[in-house]
C-alpha cells in the first residue's frame, strides 16, 4: 500500500538537480512511496542517457489525481509532471530564460500540496543568481514559499548529525541582521519553532536553547546590547507563553555536548552562526526543513553543484534524506 505521494522540485536545470531526481527514482525506496517529480521530459531523458541510468517516469497526468493512495499497490512507478523548458539545458551553464521554468514546477506541486493530491513537497537546489537575473526578485526557496503561500513568517531549520538548528533571520547581509533581529520578530520565530516541534516531530515539551547575537552572548552589554535590548525579552515572554527555552547563550560554546544534551533544537540568530556546525555534523546527509508552512516542505543542504552536473559524480544522500524526513513529518 502506497502511504505517500511526494512531490519533488527538480531545481535548476543545468545543475544536479535532474542527476538527482533521476538517482532517486531509479532505487527502490524504503517504504511503499510514490515520487511525482516536476521536470521538463526531454531535460530528464537527455540526463539520463549522459549518466548511464534508466529513464524511470511515467508520465503524471494531474487530472486525474488525487487517487486513493492504495490505488497502484505497493511498488507505485515514479511520476514525471512534464514542464518545459524555454530553452536548451546544457549542463553546467547556467540560462536566465529557464528560471521561469523552475518556479514554475515549484508553484505546481505546491498547489498539489495545498490541494492534498501530494502530501508533501520536496525540492532540489535553485540558483538564485539566475533567477534574479531573469529579472525576478528571489532570495531563496524559503521567502518565496512564505510569498506563495501567503504566509508571514515561515522558520528555516536544517536538521542532520543529531542536530536540529533553526534560524531566525536567513538569507541577509550580515550588517542587516541586528536591525532585522526585532523582538517582533524573535516572537514569531519561537512560537512557530515550538509549534511545528509539537505537531510535526511529536515532541511534547520541546527544549530549545537559543544563541546570542553578540560574542560572548553581548557580555553584559560589553559587546553589544542586542541581548538586553531584543533577545532576553523575547525570551522572558516566551517562557511566559509555556516555551521551554534556555538562552541567550554565547555561539561558540553552545554546541558543546554538555549544553546539547537533553535539548531539542537550536535557534541561532543568522545563517552563518549556527549552519556551519550542523554542516560539519552532518553534510551530504542534512535536510532544510521549512517551518510555519500549511504544507510540509523539505530540501537539500547543498547547492546546486554546477561543475558535476551531467558528470555522475553526484552523492544523492542528503536528497534520500530529505524524501525520509517528509515521509516522517507526512504522518
Amino acid at each position: 500500500m502506497v502511504i505517500a505521494r511526494i512531490g519533488l522540485s527538480a531545481g535548476e536545470p543545468a545543475g544536479i538537480g535532474p542527476d538527482l531526481c533521476l538517482l532517486l527514482a531509479a532505487q527502490p525506496l524504503p517504504t511503499p512511496v510514490q515520487l511525482v517529480v516536476a521536470a521538463d521530459r526531454n531535460l530528464m531523458q537527455q540526463r539520463a542517457h549522459q549518466l548511464g541510468l534508466p529513464y524511470p517516469f511515467a508520465d503524471f497526468d494531474p487530472s486525474a489525481y488525487p487517487l486513493p493512495l492504495h490505488a497502484l499497490g505497493p511498488t507505485p512507478p515514479p511520476l514525471l509532471w512534464h514542464h518545459p523548458c524555454a530553452a536548451p539545458v546544457k549542463p553546467g551553464v547556467l540560462n536566465p530564460a529557464n528560471s521561469p521554468y523552475v518556479l514554475h514546477c515549484l508553484d505546481s506541486l505546491v498547489e498539489a500540496c495545498v490541494s492534498g493530491r501530494l502530501q508533501a513537497l520536496v525540492t532540489a537546489p535553485v540558483q538564485k543568481s539566475v533567477i534574479e537575473q531573469a529579472g525576478i526578485p528571489f532570495t531563496g526557496h524559503t521567502e518565496y514559499l512564505a510569498a506563495r503561500l501567503g504566509v508571514e513568517r515561515v522558520v528555516m531549520m536544517l536538521v542532520g548529525g543529531g542536530l536540529r538548528v533553526a534560524l531566525s533571520t536567513t538569507h541577509l547581509p550580515l550588517r542587516q541582521v541586528p536591525d532585522a533581529l526585532t523582538r517582533p520578530l524573535l516572537d514569531q520565530v519561537l512560537d512557530i519553532l515550538a509549534h511545528d516541534l509539537r505537531q510535526r516531530f511529536h515532541l511534547a515539551h520541546p527544549r530549545i536553547l537559543v544563541a546570542g547575537l553578540n560574542p560572548h552572548a553581548g557580555e553584559s552589554g560589553h559587546l553589544g546590547r542586542e541581548e538586553i535590548d531584543v533577545i532576553i525579552p523575547a525570551l522572558q515572554a516566551a517562557r511566559a507563553r509555556g516555551i521551554d527555552v534556555v538562552g541567550p547563550l554565547p555561539a561558540d560554546t553552545l554546541f558543546v555536548p554538555a549544553l546539547l544534551q537533553g535539548a531539542d533544537a537550536v535557534l541561532a540568530q543568522y545563517h552563518d552562526q549556527g549552519l556551519p556546525v550542523l554542516k560539519m555534523q552532518s553534510f551530504g546527509s542534512g535536510v532544510n526543513v521549512t517551518l510555519g508552512l500549511p504544507i510540509i516542505r523539505t530540501s537539500v543542504d547543498h547547492g546546486t553543484a554546477l561543475d558535476r552536473a551531467g558528470t555522475g559524480r553526484v552523492d544523492q544522500g542528503s536528497l534520500q534524506a530529505a524524501l525520509t524526513l517528509a515521509l516522517e513529518l507526512a504522518h
